[in-house]
């Protein structure tokens, strides 16, 4: 009789677990669950909240975006029929040998060193000369490299440190 007076309610029993059976305890706040299984739930009604909006405005071709939910849509594409010729195939072979002058890229073969001319494959080091050397060759003084490390050195010290001069004071 003192509880319904009261408004308060009777404690339960014992402690309650999950309802989705996960080993924790829920509670009555979050529906008997878990707090991780709550969020993951209540995530998954916002999702699919979202998904029924963003489906209902694609269907019916308004494109309401509130602050709270983010629609993306594609934009409407034109499908248009196109005639597809059909190729024929001539008997004649045509091969082209020289200097390969045909409109297709040719195959790039394997990746060889610039100085000896080795294989190197994966191993391979990219100088800033724009070459590719093996690991013998891959310092500048090893090949006759043409970038010019000196300038480029003190171009880069001139941009991460730029002049500072104060304005000249007028004596009194």
């Amino acid at each position: 009789m003192e509880h319904e007076e009261t408004g308060c309610q009777a404690a339960p029993e014992g402690p309650i677990l999950c309802v989705n059976n996960c080993g924790f305890f829920g509670s009555a706040a979050t529906m008997n669950m878990c707090s991780k299984c709550h969020k993951d739930m209540m995530l998954k009604q916002e999702q699919a909240k979202l998904a029924a909006s963003s489906f209902g405005s694609i269907v019916n071709g308004t494109s309401s975006i509130n602050a709270n939910e983010l629609v993306v849509a594609a934009p409407p594409v034109d499908i248009q029929s196109q005639t597809v010729a059909p190729k024929t195939i001539s008997s004649q072979p045509s091969f082209s040998f020289g200097s390969g002058s045909s409109g297709e890229p040719k195959p790039e073969g394997p990746k060889r060193c610039s100085s000896c001319n080795k294989r190197v494959g994966l191993t391979g080091f990219n100088c800033r000369c724009g070459h590719l050397f093996c690991a013998v060759h891959r310092y500048s003084d090893k090949h006759d490299c043409a970038y010019d490390y000196r300038t480029a050195g003190r171009d880069a010290i001139a941009k991460a440190n730029p002049v500072v001069k104060a304005e000249k004071l007028d004596k009194i």
